[in-house]
């Protein structure tokens, strides 16, 4: 490894080198990233159902409230905001602004601006993989162009023009265009599979606020 690394130096210098350590730190980073936010999503899905299996059991809003402390999904997160926003309205409805709108349109303008808050958590991490999926391909082509350039150099310089000695140092630069296709390929994946965990998410706590709604419209009034 080492004597390949010292290769690599000798044919390109240290702009090639250092291309291939920012496409390992990509690499690096993007796994890092899909890890976190991979696991951040099965815990939101696996902690949503447990909340709606309270709030489905639950027989008033004071025992949802409490069942729900310990619990930080978004179901749980939303549910508790609008219940506290529910109480707010009608212990300040002589003094605030929300007097000004019903209960009803209070409600949705509050769970969705709620949602909004909640949801922005989980878009950490997407522009980054989204910004390494699209540039190392390029980062990992412009290592290639310049270590085959200075390739062709050197072997200009040597007067070497045998397979043997073509092959060896262009080979070595084309390393710079695998890493990088290593890295962009699973920084794409992990993006969609990300985003596409994200909407599905974003779906289940929509329909969950309707029927939170409709709960609380009716108890509220």
């Amino acid at each position: 490894m080492i004597s390949n690394i010292s290769s690599i130096y000798a044919q390109s210098g240290w702009i090639l080198l250092t291309v291939l350590v920012i496409l390992v730190l990509m690499s690096f980073i993007t796994w890092i990233i899909a890890l976190i936010r991979c696991f951040s999503l099965w815990r939101a899905k696996r902690d949503n159902r447990e909340a709606l299996a309270c709030f489905s059991s639950a027989e008033t809003l004071a025992q949802v409230q409490t069942e729900l402390a310990n619990n930080f999904s978004p179901v749980a997160l939303l549910a508790r905001d609008a219940i506290r926003a529910t109480h707010d309205y009608h212990d300040k409805s002589n003094r605030s602004l929300a007097a000004a709108l019903p209960l009803n349109q209070y409600l949705v303008s509050h769970i969705r601006n709620n949602i909004e808050q909640i949801m922005r958590r989980y878009d950490s991490g997407l522009t980054l993989l989204a910004s390494i999926s699209s540039s190392a391909p390029f980062i990992g082509l412009f290592g290639t162009v310049w270590g085959i350039y200075h390739a062709l150099i050197n072997i200009g310089q040597t007067g070497q023009m045998s397979i043997s000695a073509v092959a060896g140092p262009i080979g070595e630069a084309l390393i710079s265009t695998a890493i990088g296709l290593f890295a962009a390929i699973p920084a794409l994946l992990f993006y969609n599979g990300l985003v596409r965990g994200k909407k599905n998410l974003a779906r289940d706590l929509d329909g969950f606020a309707h029927d939170l709604h409709d709960q609380l419209l009716n108890r509220g009034e």
